[in-house]
Order: structure tokens, then sequence, then C-alpha cells
């Protein structure tokens, strides 16, 4: 493989708290030296870094595929290729595919995508339970060994306290984390946005907060009671922070994800029956946003996630009720998270990279989030001072399900590479 030097970046890498002018040589897909004044080896490509942010390649923990089943929707290699225009290097593939990953078989399938897909890496998770129907424990040990890095019934709850401490319990035994949507269904039953008085406003059945807290504080207190690591899907409210923070400072074993959406938009974007402002959980209200801020700030919240969910277009245009929840994520993320909070003072940009890099990778066992040499060659360069305008038929993601439509943001993606080759490149 051709060598690859780096120059004349800033280069950020939280894992080593390293914030300087340098160079980056990359050799045989793996980081060489990151150090001032490299000489290019022989036949390397040099990349002019200067002006720009060079980074670990941005991990997202929490994303949605849609293949097998729903490839109108997205595959596995345009949400790679989307990845890596978003300068993510590394993705974890939820399982609420058809079929569910919930089998040796299904995994294998996703890893097999995923080495065609010359894109950002792709992990899947394992279901947790047979068929996500929350009654059976799948054989964990088996998705283990045909590829599965954490375990999730993502897209419908754990409702049975047994299961999830049984799940936590063996997934102890191999050091992986189970990773819970927080949702209360009883409360959230028939419910298609936050429940507050702009749902009360237009007439929509609400989603309280409670739903979310409830499963939240017995998670925390099964991982305290199992010691096991349980994930927190896409906080999104400031009672649910509250509990994390206790849960963390009495040294229960949990790491929690926020979404950019969550961080940036309220309830208020549902206005107009705005069905690309629908997800779940639901978009919350202002004190809810300081909140989940403050807490990524201070690490009560470990990481960012997308919780990329891409939909066809004729589905979010149907009636608010009827349309499904979520939206795409990965192309925006970046641009939203340099624009919302680190223009906005509230994270540094290495503090940014850390929550959208290093942490995620930590906290999932992942070979990534860093730029120590002897690790593999997972970067992205990008540009902090660039603003772009988010256009959606440019997506490279096969849905265009945003509520950032024409939204102005900062920090442009100028190429991202896995494994030492360049995998996106903005066109000149």
């Amino acid at each position: 493989m051709r060598p690859v030097l780096v120059k004349g970046g800033r280069v950020i890498d939280p894992s080593r708290q390293l914030d300087q002018a340098a160079d980056v040589l990359i050799q045989d897909g793996r980081i060489a030296a990151v150090e001032s004044n490299v000489t290019a080896p022989e036949g390397a490509e040099t990349i002019d870094a200067s002006g720009m942010v060079v980074a670990p390649g941005l991990v997202d923990v929490h994303v949605h595929l849609r293949e097998p089943g729903k490839e109108a929707a997205e595959t596995v290699a345009t949400g790679a290729r989307a990845a890596a225009a978003g300068g993510f290097t590394s993705v974890c593939a939820m399982p609420n595919t058809d079929p569910i990953t919930d089998n040796q078989a299904a995994i294998g399938f996703i890893v097999k995508q995923a080495s065609a897909a010359n894109g950002a890496r792709v992990f899947p998770y394992g279901a947790i339970s047979i068929g996500q129907r929350g009654e059976q424990l799948a054989e964990f040990a088996k998705l283990i060994e045909a590829g599965a890095i954490a375990f999730s019934d993502d897209g419908h709850p754990v409702l049975s306290s047994h299961l999830m401490r049984t799940a936590l319990e063996y997934a102890q035994a191999f050091g992986i984390p189970v990773a819970d949507h927080c949702e209360e269904p009883s409360l959230a039953k028939g419910g298609a946005m936050h429940d507050g008085v702009v749902s009360t406003r237009l007439g929509l059945k609400g989603i309280p907060a409670a739903a979310e807290e409830i499963m939240v504080a017995r998670d925390v207190i099964l991982s305290e009671l199992t010691g096991g690591h349980v994930h927190l899907c896409h906080i999104s409210t400031k009672g649910s922070v509250d509990i994390i923070r206790r849960g963390k400072e009495n040294g229960v074993n949990v790491t929690a994800e926020v979404t950019p959406h969550h961080l940036t938009l309220t309830h208020d974007k549902c206005e107009g029956y705005n069905t690309n402002a629908k997800m779940n959980p639901p978009l919350r209200e202002e004190a809810d946003v300081v909140a989940l801020r403050e807490a990524l700030k201070d690490g009560t919240l470990d990481m960012i996630a997308t919780d990329h969910a891409p939909h066809h277009y004729e589905a979010k245009e149907r009636d608010f009720d009827d349309a499904p929840f979520g939206i795409v994520g990965l192309e925006t993320a970046l641009g939203l998270g340099v624009k919302e909070l680190v223009n906005g003072g509230v994270l540094s940009l290495p503090e940014l990279m850390r929550r959208m890099s290093t942490e995620p990778a930590k906290a999932f066992h992942l070979d990534a989030g860093t730029l120590e040499p002897g690790k593999p060659a997972d970067l992205v360069i990008f540009d902090p001072g660039a603003t772009w305008t988010v256009e959606p038929t440019e997506f490279h993601s096969k849905s265009r399900n945003t509520p950032y439509a024409g939204h102005v943001l900062a920090g442009r993606v100028e190429r991202t590479i896995v494994g030492g080759r360049t995998v996106f490149q903005r066109d000149s």
C-alpha cells in the first residue's frame, strides 16, 4: 500500500491529549508517526492539510442501515458511504433489520456487506432477544463469534427486567455493552411527539419525559445490581441526565449517548406538522436541551451518536400520526457539532472530537478513536472554518429525511481515510 503523508494540519487526538500542528505519516494502513516535519517516504502520496483539522475518524455507535429488508431507504453500502462523507470511519449498525440480526447468518451478512462497501467500517449489533420480542435471550456467544460488538433491541425497549438483568450478566462475561432504548410503552403508546404545549396545540398525543426516565432508572439499578455495562441510547430529558449522573457518582457501569438533534432542536420544530422533526425519543423542551449540553460537557453523557434513521420520501409524506419516527444524521452531525457546540461555546474542538470519536470507541472497545502510532489509519480531515448549507439532494444516503434542510452549518469534511485509503474526498 502506498504511504500517505498528511502535512501541516492541526492534529487533534484526544486519546493522547494532543492538539498541535503536526504531520501524520501512514504506512501499511496504520499510523506510523505523528510529529513535526516528517519527511515523505519515496512514492508517498502527500496531502496538504494546511488550515485543516486532522483527527481520529468519527465513531457512531448508533445507526440504522436498513439492510436487509428495507433497501429502498438505505443499504450497508450507501450508509457506509454517507458515514464517510460525514467524517465517520466506524459505525455500529442496529439489529432491527428484516430479518433481525439475532443469529450468526444475519450478523455474517452485515459483515460481508460491510467489507465490500468502500466506506466507513461497519460493526453489527446483535439482538438482545430472539426476534426482538423480549422473551428469549439470543445466543450471545455465537453472535459475538460472528462479529457482534454489542447487544440491543433498539426500536423496542426491553420490557422484562428479568431479561435485561440476564442480558447484562451474560454480556459482562464477554466485556461488551448492552444498549437499551429507554421507553415505558404504556406511557408512550400512541404518542407522536413530546407531551407539552406544542402537542396540545397541534392536537397530537404526547410522549411524556417520564416514559424515558422510568426505564433509565431501572437500567441504572440493574447495572448496579449486576455490574454489567449498560449503554443508554439517545437520552433526551433533564430527568434522565440527573439519574445517570447519580448512577455514575455511585460507580455504576453506565454510559450514555445523545443525538445532535436532541442537542440542537426543541419540540417547536414539529410546528406545521413537520414529519421530519418526528423522532423517538421526541424532541423535548429548551430546559432539556440545556441540560443535555451541560451533561455532554461534564461527561455525564459520554458521547454523541446520530441515531441515523433513513426513511423513504413517501413514508415521511404521511400524516404526522402515521409517519415513521427518525431522521438521517450521518452527514450533518459534525457540522452541527462545530456550529452549535464549538462555535456556540459549549465544547472546545478537542472536546467535540473526544465525544464523537475517542469516547465512543473506548466504550465499545473498538480499535478506533486514536492516532496513536501502530493503530489503524482511520482519520478525518475537515475545515473547521468552512460554512455550508444543508442540501438533502446532495446526501450520499439514499434518504433525505432531515429537519436541517437549508440550515447553514460550520465545519466541512474534506477527506476521510479508512485503513490508509481515502474513502471520501470532497470535490474541489
